[in-house]
């Protein structure tokens, strides 16, 4: 049975669904597996969101922990991290602390889902952490919202959702699982001759992330990253998939690039889709 460690910061309905997609997963026996525990950044109190998420894994069963990162910097007098700049020192020893909370749980690997701080050494060293991403092997960095600008400013044909591992180096673990989509077809064909002679600057200021376009593009996206987190956790709970610290082994093969679970993927979609 594989043991999972679940991070998520619970800021809506996504980690919510991300987490139930799991739990059914293990209660159908679909997947042999057990969450020992949630870790969340946040405390109960500071949103309504995070209440909400924290409810729901109490109707579960499962223990939480929990350690605000907010409190915790303000504490040490420690300034907020800013995008692309080097993490202040509070942070490593944040991670510390919450290393020091999950001693209690054992488990074989992290799931990071919709955890919105950027993991350290202290937790990643101990555990493999697997994180999600919304882009295809060789895509953007980023955040879901700058991956889809990106991808529109490239005029990409396809794009899909990863699991990578953490590591030092923000989105740049070795790739573990990953599935591609069309972004090309009949209906988003008419999305993108909308666009076809605008730059992106011009899209992002008129229309922002209401552009029926960007709105395609996440709808396709998402609709995958749940049925990619129960699938790779499963592949790794039969033993299909195998860690080796940073090496990730099919069998006796080593994957490079990800382990392709585009059919698999596909196949779970289908089967939800109305008759």
């Amino acid at each position: 049975m594989l043991r999972i460690g679940w991070f998520s910061t619970g800021r809506g309905e996504g980690s919510q669904k991300l987490l139930r997609a799991t739990v059914e997963a293990i209660a159908e026996g679909r997947l042999d597996a057990n969450i020992a525990f949630v870790f969340s950044n946040r405390e109960r109190g500071q949103f309504e969101a995070t209440d909400a998420f924290f409810d729901q894994i109490a109707g579960y069963g499962i223990p939480l922990v929990t350690l605000s990162d907010a409190t915790f910097r303000r504490a040490r007098g420690g300034e907020v991290a800013r995008a692309g700049q080097p993490l202040p020192a509070w942070r490593t020893e944040y991670d510390s602390a919450v290393a020091e909370l999950l001693q209690p749980y054992a488990y074989d690997i992290g799931m990071l889902s919709g955890y919105m701080l950027v993991m350290t050494q202290p937790l990643f060293a101990g555990h493999a952490m697997l994180n999600l991403h919304p882009a295809a092997p060789g895509q953007s960095a980023g955040t879901w919202q700058q991956v889809t600008w990106q991808l529109i400013e490239q005029r990409v044909e396809y794009s899909g959702v990863r699991i990578h591992l953490v590591t030092a180096a923000l989105d740049e673990g070795a790739i573990v699982t990953y599935c591609t989509y069309q972004l090309r077809g009949p209906t988003i064909d008419l999305l993108w001759r909308a666009v076809e002679h605008r730059n992106v600057s011009d899209i992002r200021y008129a229309d922002g992330e209401s552009l029926p376009l960007f709105q395609e593009m996440r709808r396709r996206g998402a609709a995958r990253e749940l049925p990619l987190v129960v699938e790779t956790l499963r592949a790794l709970a039969d033993g299909r998939l195998r860690l080796d610290g940073d090496v990730i082994m099919a069998g006796a093969t080593r994957v490079v690039q990800g382990y392709d679970l585009t059919p698999e993927i596909e196949g779970t979609l289908a089967k939800a889709a109305p008759a």
